[in-house]
């Protein structure tokens, strides 16, 4: 193998998501939290979560307040709670082998490592080895470098053995901030703009999880 670890983001890279959860739930948070406002398309959603994030959409764009964050917390948390995702295709078989070789999985997420984890053992039959989810505090969750900082400490990596794979520009920020490669998951992108950019400035870019597949046992 390449890599000793894998960080892995988990929506719109493990599990196909954001459509079917992320996005209609914070539809219907706007609709009580900002009724008069135009709701966002699917497209402009993404997008606010590539670049500035998720969290700057709801503080800095959206000018949410702590009650309304918490509200939007909990509309999301019911729809986390309600509805599992769907791995993307070919991605339990891969952690399964990469597991089985030896190998050391991580989650870097903005879901919830309860969540990560019922998704994990639901396809993979497996939990991560270590999850960093959206349950810590805002700075130890990524962009920040705190995550990949704790993973090297506690299974004794140097950066040149870990490889970071994730569909959007948090991922790839906190890659940099630690000199880690870094792959992106270009297999959930339909928008353009995204797509370009993180074809541009991944260290490695992939359409499909089976060329990634080949890439990581090669």
């Amino acid at each position: 193998m390449k890599y000793r670890c894998l960080i892995l983001d988990h929506d719109d890279t493990v599990v196909k998501s954001t459509p079917d959860i992320h996005y209609p739930s914070f539809v219907e948070a706007l609709k009580i939290l900002r009724p008069k406002m135009k709701p966002l398309s699917f497209e402009e959603f993404v997008k606010y979560c590539f670049k500035p994030g998720f969290s700057e959409l709801c503080k800095d764009v959206l000018k949410f307040n702590k009650d309304e964050q918490e509200c939007q917390y909990k509309i999301w948390k019911s729809y986390t709670k309600t509805k599992v995702p769907d791995f993307y295709a070919g991605f339990p078989e891969l952690i399964k082998e990469y597991k089985q070789l030896g190998g050391i999985i991580c989650v870097v997420s903005h879901s919830e490592s309860e969540q990560i984890v019922r998704d994990y053992i639901l396809n993979c039959k497996l939990t991560p080895d270590l999850i960093f989810g959206w349950e810590l505090e805002e700075a130890q969750r990524k962009p920040n470098p705190y995550p990949l900082i704790e993973i090297m400490k506690k299974f004794q990596l140097d950066n040149n053995e870990i490889l970071v794979v994730d569909d959007l520009k948090p991922g790839l920020d906190m890659a940099r901030s630690c000199n880690i490669a870094f792959a992106g998951a270009g297999w959930s992108h339909v928008i353009p703009e995204i797509k370009n950019y993180m074809e541009i400035n991944s260290d490695y870019y992939f359409s499909t999880v089976d060329l990634f597949r080949r890439f990581l046992f090669s």
